[in-house]
This record gives structure tokens, C-alpha cells and sequence, in this order.
């Protein structure tokens, strides 16, 4: 009995012990606080009780876990405040690159504009000093014009006086003209009615005057109408320019105007007609139908043409208007009377609107003649190499009836013209002293060199065509219609 006791009480006192824990706290290596809870006995593995030592540990590590999830919370929201922050940079980095992107453009648009505005300036100012230049030039030929035309006045008065004398069969004694106009008194304009049927009978008698005597009594310088016109012979001279009138507007600086030589009814051998061709859609023509109406600046009747024409080489002939349709080789037969097209031909291969005019230039690629023969075309072609050829039309239906081919070069002279067959060129435009520098007679086929005096008064000769009519040269020169009396040699 005293044995099982002994035995209890000693279970009793190990139990006791078993239940004994020690709770240390201390600092590990890395420098964190560790607690560290012990039992006695090996081989209890929980504890049953917990104590306060148990509790504070628990109370730890919840205030552990509640910091760890507080600090996961200001991670995540400092990680979203900096993806925040990152994406507000990039876009303010975008926008202010966009902005740096668009201010040059802005400013390149604006400096393109500025200098736009200061070209058309430049422009605008060049082209108000050339009107000044012209309005100037224009005066002073206005002038000149007033003074050359008292010249004229007082020449036909005496004149007129003459053919009056001649009339009555009375020969016009030396200075009779003077006499009848008082000293530092005006001459006045004769009152001669060119109209009048007597004065067309007149006419036909001085006809009828031979040319030697004609030769005979006019000075060098001064040919009659008729010499050298009665055949067909080589140009040997040309006269001073006779200026009729002027044109008024810039637009007829360069032109073309002419007298059908033989013309159709209702016209006559006074119609005049004119084109001013400075522009871009050419189709006016002037109709006059008396020449005092034309050197009034009068026009009858003004022609729209269903088409533009190019350059200075339009011609009247029988009728009807011929003249190069604009930017082509096409060349069209419009009859006056009738306001119609009755023919258009395209010339083969001929060069146009700049590929092979005269020296002064004017798209005068394809230039229309007339002559004693008929109706003729000035032009060249890639074939020729720029040298001038010739082909003569059929007035109808504008059929090629044959051709020439000359080895003048075309760009290097300033204009062309034939007469009685033989084409003559022209040296210069703007010369004063210029000269029929070629001729090429179409039936040899051979040119020759010339130097027969031709002058530019005004300085640009756009247009020179032959009136086979008339015997004469139509010319413009610088806004101003002239003509030229000539001689042809005796065959």
C-alpha cells in the first residue's frame, strides 16, 4: 500500500512538472524579436491550457497579420498611385509633343502665305510700272500721231487741189497749193467724197497714165501705187511706214488686220477688218465698212468666231476669214457674211502653239498668205527640222494642192509674206533698220539672200502680210497699223 503511494504521488509531481513552460524572447541573427515557448515534457505536443503567455504570442501575431495586410493594402495603392502618375506623364509627354509636332507645320503655312503675299505684290507692282511705261509711251505717240496728222492734212488738201487742176485738164503750177492757204493759217481736211462714182471714173483715167511718165516725174524714194505692180518680179525696195491708226487697249499691243484682195459681196475693197490677240480666248473681229470708219476706230459690225484663234496670221480671202484654231493645227475657213464654218483641215505634221513660230514668237507657228496665185500656208515641222515650209491651199475645202520645203530656218527670222510665189522673210521685229533678208521662189525651188531696207518704226512687228490687190505691206507694229508702199523688178 505505502508503495502504490509512493507511485502516485510521484505521477502527480511529474504531471506538475510536465505542465511547467518556459517563454523566452530574444533576437535572432537577422535582428528580428523571437519568441520561444517551451515545455517539459517531450512528449506533449499541445498545450491543453492557454495562458497569458499564449495569448500575448497570439495577440502578436494577429497584430502581425493585420500590419502585413495593412501594408499590402498601401502597396497595392501606392502601386496604383504610381501607374497613375506614369500614365498622367505619357500623356502630357504626348500632348506636349504633339504640340511641338504641330507648331511647325503652323508656322511653315504661315511663312508660305507671307511669301505668296509677297510675290503677288512684286507682281502687281511690275505690272502697274509697265502700265505706266505704256500709258507713257502712248501719250507721246498720241502726239506724234496729232502732229503727223496736220503733216497729212495739209498733203491732201494739195493733193486734192491737184486732182481737181487735173480734172479740168490744167497742169498744177509750183507752189499753186501754197497760194490758196493763207500764211500761218491751218490746212483743212479736203471735203472729197471717196464715195463719189466721178471720183471712182477719175481714178480709172490716172490708170491709164503710162508708167514711164510716171517714172519720170516722181522723185527717188517716192513710187507710185502701180510701179513695178503692173507683173510679177522680184521685191527690190520698200517704203517708209505709213501709220493709219492705232489700237486702243492693251490687248491689241500685237494684231492682225486686212483687206480681202478679192472680195465677195456684200463687201468691198474698202471692208477692213481687225483682231487685237493679245489674250487668252481670242474670237472678237472688228468689221469696218468704209476705211474712214477704220481709221476713226468705227467698226460696223463685230464677228464672234465659234472658236478661238492663235497668233497673227489670219487672212482674208474671198469672203472668208482664214485663221489657225487655238493649240492646234487645224486651220479654219470662216465666211463673213454667212457668221459660219465652212471648212476646217488640219495641216500634217505642222508644228503649233509654240514649237516653231517667228523669232518674235506670238504661238505664230502656222502663218496664212495671200497672193496673186492664191491662198497659201507658212509653217514647219519636226520632218523639216524648223525650217520653213510652204504649201498652197485650196481656198474651198482647204486641201493641201502642193508643198515646198525651204532650208530657211523658221525661228530666225521675225516674220514672212509672199508675193507673185516667192516667199520673203523678214530680219528683225524690233529693229529699226531691219531687212527682206530671204526669198525662196517656189518655182525654181532655190532661195537667195537679200538686203532690202524694211523698218519697224514702233519697234515690234507682230504681223507683215501682202495685199496683192493694193500691191502694198500690212504690217503691225507696237500697236499701230501701218503700211508700205514696194517695187517689184521688171520681168
Amino acid at each position: 500500500m505505502p508503495a502504490i503511494q509512493l507511485l502516485l504521488l510521484a505521477c502527480l509531481v511529474w504531471g506538475l512538472g510536465a505542465r511547467t513552460a518556459q517563454l523566452r524572447k530574444a533576437n535572432d541573427r537577422s535582428g528580428r524579436c523571437q519568441y520561444t515557448f517551451t515545455v517539459a515534457s517531450p512528449n506533449e505536443s499541445s498545450c491543453p491550457d492557454q495562458g497569458p503567455a499564449m495569448s500575448a504570442i497570439q495577440d502578436l501575431q494577429r497584430d502581425s497579420r493585420a500590419q502585413h495586410a495593412d501594408l499590402e493594402a498601401m502597396r497595392a495603392r501606392l502601386s496604383s498611385l504610381e501607374g497613375l502618375l506614369h500614365q498622367l506623364t505619357l500623356n502630357k509627354a504626348a500632348e506636349a509633343l504633339t504640340s511641338q509636332e504641330g507648331l511647325p507645320g503652323e508656322l511653315g503655312s504661315l511663312s508660305r502665305e507671307r511669301d505668296q503675299l509677297e510675290s503677288q505684290t512684286r507682281e502687281l507692282q511690275a505690272a502697274y510700272n509697265q502700265l505706266l511705261r505704256d500709258k507713257s509711251a502712248l501719250e507721246e505717240e498720241t502726239r506724234r500721231l496729232e502732229a503727223e496728222n496736220e503733216v497729212l492734212a495739209g498733203r491732201l488738201e494739195s493733193s486734192s487741189q491737184e486732182v481737181e487742176m487735173l480734172r479740168r485738164g490744167q497742169c498744177p503750177q509750183a507752189g499753186s497749193a501754197s497760194q490758196d492757204v493763207p500764211p500761218g493759217s491751218r490746212e483743212v481736211v479736203s471735203k472729197w467724197n471717196l464715195e463719189n462714182l466721178d471720183f471712182q471714173e477719175l481714178k480709172s483715167e490716172l490708170t491709164e497714165v503710162p508708167a514711164s511718165r510716171i517714172l519720170k516725174k516722181s522723185p527717188p524714194g517716192q513710187l507710185g501705187n502701180n510701179e513695178g505692180g503692173a507683173g510679177c518680179g522680184e521685191l527690190v525696195w520698200v517704203g517708209e511706214p505709213v501709220t493709219l491708226r492705232a489700237a486702243e487697249t492693251i490687248s491689241g499691243k500685237y494684231g492682225v488686220w486686212m483687206r480681202d484682195p478679192k472680195p465677195a459681196s456684200p463687201y468691198t475693197q474698202e471692208t477692213t477688218w481687225r483682231i487685237d490677240t493679245v489674250g487668252t480666248d481670242i474670237r472678237q473681229v472688228f468689221e469696218y465698212n468704209l476705211i474712214s470708219q477704220f481709221l476713226q476706230g468705227y467698226p460696223s459690225k463685230v464677228h464672234m468666231l465659234p472658236r478661238p484663234l492663235e497668233s497673227t496670221g489670219a487672212v482674208v480671202y474671198q469672203g472668208s476669214l482664214y485663221f489657225q484654231g487655238a493649240e492646234s493645227r487645224t486651220v479654219i475657213r470662216y465666211e463673213l457674211n454667212s457668221e459660219s464654218v465652212k471648212a476646217e483641215k488640219e495641216i500634217p505634221r505642222a508644228g503649233y502653239h509654240g514649237q516653231f513660230p517667228y523669232s518674235w514668237g506670238g504661238y505664230t507657228d502656222i502663218d496664212l498668205a495671200v497672193d496673186e496665185t492664191g491662198l497659201w500656208v507658212i509653217y514647219s515641222t519636226e520632218e523639216a527640222k524648223g525650217a520653213i515650209v510652204l504649201s498652197k491651199l485650196n481656198p474651198e475645202n482647204l486641201e493641201l494642192e502642193q508643198t515646198w520645203e525651204t532650208n530657211i530656218r523658221k525661228l530666225s527670222v521675225a516674220n514672212a509674206f509672199i508675193i507673185c510665189g516667192t516667199l520673203y522673210t523678214v530680219s528683225s521685229y524690233s529693229s529699226r533698220d531691219a531687212a527682206i533678208n530671204f526669198a525662196y521662189d517656189t518655182g525654181t525651188r532655190s532661195s537667195k539672200t537679200l538686203n532690202v531696207q524694211f523698218k519697224n518704226r514702233y519697234k515690234y512687228s507682230s504681223m507683215v502680210d501682202y495685199n496683192p490687190l493694193e500691191k502694198k505691206l500690212f504690217a503691225w507694229d507696237n500697236f499701230n497699223m501701218v503700211t508700205y508702199d514696194i517695187k517689184l523688178s521688171q520681168m
